[in-house]
C-alpha cells in the first residue's frame, strides 16, 4: 500500500528530517580523526532526544545504535564502534529520527582529512548522483526513472558499481514503506509517481564493482571486492514541477565548512540542488 501525504502531514515529516540533519551537522562538527563512532552515536542521540523525539533506527529489527557509521569500503548499516577515526578515512553516516508521529531519514559522507583525487571523485559523483535522481522525481514520471537516472550517471559515465542490494523507500508514519526506491532501473518501468508520494532516495555507490557483503555482525554491509564506497540520502516529496527536498545538507555542509579536520572540496550542496 502507497500511502500520499497531505500538506501537513509533509511539513512533520520535514521537522522530522531536519531534526535529523541538525544530529549530522553536530557529527559534522565534532568528526576528526581519533573520535570514535560511538563518541558520534551519543552527541547524535543526546541532541535527538533534547528534541523530544526518538532515534529511529535504535533497536529498529535489534539494531544497536542512533546511527549508521560505515567506513571506507562498508557501504551502510555499520554499527558504530570505539575504533579511532583515521586521517584519509571516508565515513557514511546514516540517521533516522521519530518526531510527531512521522520519520525522518537522511545520510552523509564525510572524508576525513587528505584523500585521494580518485576518492573526491567516487563523493562528489556519488553525491550528484542524488540529486539527479531528485530532479528525476516527478508525478507522471516512474520509479524506474529515478534508478535510470542515478545508474546512467554512476556506471555509464563512470563504471562504478550501483548497489543492487539497497535500495531507497518510501517514508511516513513507518521508517519503510512503499514503494521500494532502486538506484538501479529503466526509464518508463515502475510505479507512477504522483503528487504527495515522499520517498527517500539514496545512492550507494562503489568504486569497483556492485556486488556487496554482510559482515559477521549480522548487519554492516561493505563491497565484495574491498574497493571504497559512498552514500547520499535525502527525503523527498514528489510534485509536478519538481520535488521538493524535505532534508537539508546544507545544515551539515555549513558545520564541515568549520571544521578543519573534513575535507571541503565535495561540499556541493547548492550546486547540485539544480541539477
Amino acid at each position: 500500500m502507497v500511502y500520499y501525504k497531505t500538506e501537513e502531514e509533509v511539513e512533520l515529516i520535514r521537522q522530522s528530517c531536519l531534526l535529523v540533519c541538525k544530529a549530522l551537522a553536530q557529527v559534522a562538527s565534532l568528526i576528526r580523526p581519533g573520535v570514535t563512532g560511538l563518541e558520534m552515536d551519543i552527541v547524535a542521540e543526546e541532541l535527538i532526544k533534547d528534541h523530544k523525539a526518538l532515534p529511529a533506527f535504535k533497536g529498529y529489527r535489534g539494531f544497536p545504535n542512533t546511527l549508521c557509521i560505515s567506513t571506507n569500503d562498508q557501504v551502510v548499516h555499520g554499527i558504530p564502534t570505539n575504533e579511532e577515526f583515521k586521517d584519509g578515512d571516508i565515513v557514511s553516516i546514516d540517521c533516522g529520527t521519530y518526531m510527531n508521529e512521522f520519520f525522518g531519514d537522511s545520510a552523509y559522507t564525510f572524508a576525513l582529512g587528505e584523500i585521494s583525487p580518485e576518492t573526491l571523485q567516487l563523493l562528489e559523483v556519488t553525491n550528484t548522483s542524488l540529486y539527479k535522481g531528485i530532479a528525476a522525481a516527478t508525478a507522471g514520471q516512474r520509479i524506474g526513472d529515478i534508478g535510470f537516472a542515478i545508474q546512467n550517471y554512476c556506471e555509464k559515465t563512470y563504471n562504478y558499481g550501483v548497489v543492487r542490494e539497497l535500495v531507497g523507500h518510501g517514508i511516513g508514519r513507518s521508517l519503510h514503506e512503499a514503494p521500494e526506491v532502486p538506484n538501479y532501473g529503466k526509464r518508463g518501468r515502475g510505479a507512477k509517481l504522483k503528487e504527495g508520494l515522499v520517498i527517500a532516495i539514496e545512492p550507494m555507490v562503489n568504486n569497483g564493482k556492485k556486488e556487496v557483503k554482510q559482515l559477521d555482525d549480522g548487519w554492516t554491509i561493505a563491497s565484495k571486492d574491498g574497493t571504497l564506497a559512498a552514500h547520499y540520502e535525502h527525503t523527498i516529496c514528489v510534485q509536478k514541477e519538481k520535488a521538493i527536498i524535505l532534508s537539508d545538507h546544507r545544515l551539515i555542509e555549513s558545520e564541515i565548512a568549520k571544521n578543519s579536520n573534513v575535507n571541503k572540496i565535495a561540499i556541493r550542496t547548492a550546486e547540485l540542488a539544480n541539477v
